[in-house]
């Protein structure tokens, strides 16, 4: 029996062990999906916006893979520490690392550290029920929130401020984070981004979503349209570029309609310092400060020496991820990876054997959900070629009483089974639908129920 273990159960995770599974060359592989969360699915149950109900229906796709009888979930299992890589190694014949990039990009400006700054990622891990994340963090008291960055999680988390409460309680989301949505005095949402629309992250299906709020406006100032290049003649733009430009022209013509609630889409402005005021010893942001920018002609943005404060009583920043290096493995600090070969670990420049890597730890934060397939099949190639070298290790018949000796408390599929149960249950009694349980405590005792 050819025993693997797959560390991180989001999608590269779960399509590397699919690819795994469902290989020819070697029927008689054994898969134990670890994962520090007693849920599966990583970022699909813990980074989809609630309101995004299509994409968070991939949880079935990923549900199929993890109940093949050739592959084992087991939750509630941290890797590091006493159960670092040398002791999977001692465990698995070989172990896949597919941990993402768990870390966001700083903005490296002063005040960022500021009460009342967080990186978007926590606004998400927080109305998404992440147990790390305290379900009482964000109040919401704030009139202007100012949202860094023009990608999809920027959208998701201007949208999800703008939506209110109401709105989602058809949802999953948490009910301390639901409450505190219904009670938000935020009025006003800036999402700012340093350079041009031609060139902002976000997906078309995404910017329009925000067009179709009951409650809130879209906001875009023409004269920021202006600045980008591309802006009178883009045709020659990528398809999504140019798409996204003929919506952001829209609403520019469209002007104000006085909801209550708006959404202002800035461009070329370039954030220089989160500021903070407050009382005597309570410090708290009331503001960004923004450097005007403008094209530089090769694809980039100067500044101008032009600046501009906008209020705000929340700043989120999403500017992208980073990946963290894992205890005991190599790491690219500079790419923020582990330093692979088509997946194969590199220590030293050289490959090591049992160890590999796939989604973004491979190749960096890059790419949609569906990027991990291909990446996860490239890794699995690779082991299934390095198969007789791995072979060569006698290991215990089963890794589990040794996860156990090293004092891992697995919660296997049937715990899962069980906090879904506790999810639905939790709804009901809400009068809800599914409601997301939010803190280990909760989790653990619904996957362990008593007599």
């Amino acid at each position: 029996m050819l025993r693997i273990a797959v560390v991180g159960s989001g999608p590269s995770g779960v399509y590397t062990a699919e690819a795994l599974a469902h290989q020819d060359s070697v029927p008689d592989v054994m898969v134990d999906v670890l994962d520090r969360l007693p849920c599966p699915y990583g970022l699909v149950r813990y980074g989809v916006a609630p309101d995004h109900e299509k994409i968070k229906s991939l949880q079935g796709n990923l549900r199929r893979v993890l109940e093949d009888p050739r592959i084992r979930f087991l939750g509630n299992v941290a890797v590091g520490g006493a159960l670092g890589p040398d002791a999977l190694r001692s465990l698995y014949h070989a172990v896949v690392y597919c941990v993402g990039a768990a870390t966001d990009r700083r903005l490296g400006v002063p005040g960022e550290d500021l009460p009342g700054s967080h990186s978007a990622t926590r606004f998400v891990s927080w109305y998404s029920a992440h147990p790390d994340e305290p379900p009482d963090e964000f109040a919401l008291r704030a009139r202007s929130a100012v949202v860094i960055g023009v990608g999809n999680v920027a959208v998701d988390v201007a949208r999800i401020l703008a939506r209110g409460g109401e709105e989602l309680r058809r949802t999953d989301v948490p009910d301390a984070a639901l409450r505190a949505l219904r009670e938000s005095r935020v009025t006003d949402v800036h999402m700012v981004g340093r350079r041009g629309p031609s060139q902002a992250k976000f997906t078309t299906k995404e910017l329009r979503e925000l067009g179709a709020l009951p409650d809130a406006e879209v906001l875009v100032r023409p004269e920021e349209l202006a600045l980008d290049p591309a802006y009178a003649d883009p045709g020659g733009l990528p398809a999504v570029a140019r798409r996204n430009v003929e919506v952001l022209r829209g609403w520019a013509e469209r002007g104000a309609s006085g909801r209550e609630r708006r959404i202002h889409l800035r461009f070329f402005l370039r954030p220089v310092e989160v500021l903070g005021g407050g009382e005597p010893g309570r410090p708290g942001v009331t503001g960004v400060r923004f450097e005007r920018t403008e094209p530089d002609g090769q694809g980039g943005v100067a500044g101008t020496g032009r600046f501009e404060e906008i209020e705000a009583q929340l700043v989120l920043r999403s500017v992208g991820y980073r990946g963290v290096p894992l205890a005991g493995l190599p790491f690219d600090a500079r790419r923020g990876i582990v330093p692979n070969d088509d997946g194969r670990v590199l220590r030293d420049g050289r490959p090591s054997p049992g160890e590999y890597v796939a989604g973004w730890i491979k190749r960096g934060p890059t790419g949609v959900i569906g990027t991990n397939r291909p990446c996860a099949k490239q890794t699995a190639a690779a082991l299934v070629a390095d198969t007789a070298l791995l072979r060569a290790r006698d290991l215990p018949e089963d890794p589990l009483d040794g996860l156990r000796a090293l004092g891992a408390e697995p919660v296997e599929w049937s715990g899962w089974e069980a906090i879904e149960a506790a999810e639905a249950e939790l709804g009901r009694s809400l009068d809800r639908t599914t409601v997301k349980i939010a803190d280990w405590a909760g989790l653990l005792t619904a996957a362990r129920p008593g007599p």
